[in-house]
């Protein structure tokens, strides 16, 4: 008997990927947590039934939220990722030498731990005297670290349940005021073809905060039409333009890469132009 793992995507859209096992499985104080092997994408993860990484294209997600941020400031040294649990992001943080601490403020302690079991290669820099886990809601955490950070990575899941106060304008103010004088927030959006009103909502936030502010694309085949944005709001660098070179170990990232990412396609130039969806 076949078996398969479905996520609605929309009410008219779902993907369904066959598994051979089910390695995990638990309903933990936040979320539905379910881990599953299967033959095209290796070991996935679901929260809430939600696609949240593969060992098929991870690399593609946690090296572009990571990276590009990192690379469009001259010397990051501390770094938070809100979300993140899985590590892979943590993990790419960690390959620039500049960062002295990277904290990661995950409000699921049971996500943490399944990933150090299941996805070590995610889970790799939680190891690492650099990093420091703080099981916490982000949202709270960073009210009282005013002037902390150089980079703010939110690696959060779909804005509905726990991750829906980290894409409201409070949070994005409290980021801001915890970003340092030069920092640099960076914020998954979704698909720009199915949550368009959303990039353009998000776009409209982050500019009212902060006076630079770019949309990123990547493609990321699991999720929802398999092109995901990031929005990054800078207070200084523009974060189109890498400001410095580096030779790390990576997949998908490049400096070519990361200009080119930020090359939008009309209607979603359009729609940050008119401020509304087209």
């Amino acid at each position: 008997m076949k078996l398969w793992v479905t996520e609605k995507q929309t009410p008219d859209l779902s993907l369904l990927i066959r598994t051979t096992a089910t390695l995990f499985r638990k309903s933990s104080n936040h979320q539905n947590i379910l881990i599953v092997d299967t033959p095209q994408y290796g070991k996935v993860l679901l929260l809430d039934n939600k696609f949240q990484t593969t060992d098929m294209d991870e690399f593609i997600y946690h090296e572009m939220i990571a990276h590009v941020p990192l690379y469009s400031h001259p010397a990051p040294s501390k770094v938070l990722v809100i979300g993140g649990g899985d590590g892979g992001t943590v993990r790419e943080v960690l390959k620039h030498q500049s960062v002295d601490l990277v904290e990661l403020a995950e409000i699921d302690r049971d996500v943490v731990e399944a990933s150090k079991k299941y996805f070590p290669h995610l889970s790799s820099g939680f190891s690492d005297h650099r990093c420091k886990i703080i099981i916490a809601d982000g949202v709270t955490y960073i009210k009282n670290m005013a002037g902390s950070y150089d980079i703010i990575i939110v690696d959060s899941t779909d804005p509905i349940g726990p991750a829906a106060n980290l894409f409201t304008e409070d949070f994005y103010t409290a980021a801001y005021a915890s970003l340092r004088a030069n920092g640099i927030l960076v914020s998954q959006t979704e698909s720009p073809f199915l949550h368009t009103d959303f990039i353009v909502k998000t776009n409209r936030t982050l500019s009212a905060i902060f006076p630079i502010v770019r949309l990123y694309l990547a493609p990321i085949p699991t999720y929802p039409s398999g092109l995901w944005s990031f929005t990054v709001g800078s207070k200084k660098y523009d974060p189109s333009v890498p400001s410095r070179k580096g030779a790390i170990a990576t997949k998908y990232y490049t400096p070519e890469i990361h200009k080119a990412s930020f090359v939008l396609p009309r209607f979603l130039e359009d729609a940050i132009r008119t401020n509304k969806a087209i």
